[in-house]
């Protein structure tokens, strides 16, 4: 399967940045300065929360 990767609109000009790819059935994740390093697989609605939380200030430090 070809992944389409989509860097964040958010990204920062020091590489802080997260890539975006939309699967079958999930949101895949990664760190694009480091995208051999794998990545995070989320459902549709796990992705949806984390934003909202993240949105809201809601995510733990």
């Amino acid at each position: 399967m070809n992944t389409h990767w989509r860097k964040s609109t958010r990204s920062d000009d020091y590489g802080n940045c997260v890539e975006l790819a939309a699967l079958p059935h999930a949101i895949a994740i990664r760190d694009s300065k480091t995208p051999d390093a794998g990545h995070l697989t989320l459902t549709r609605r796990a992705f949806a929360d984390l934003l909202t939380r993240a949105k809201l200030d809601r995510l733990p430090h």
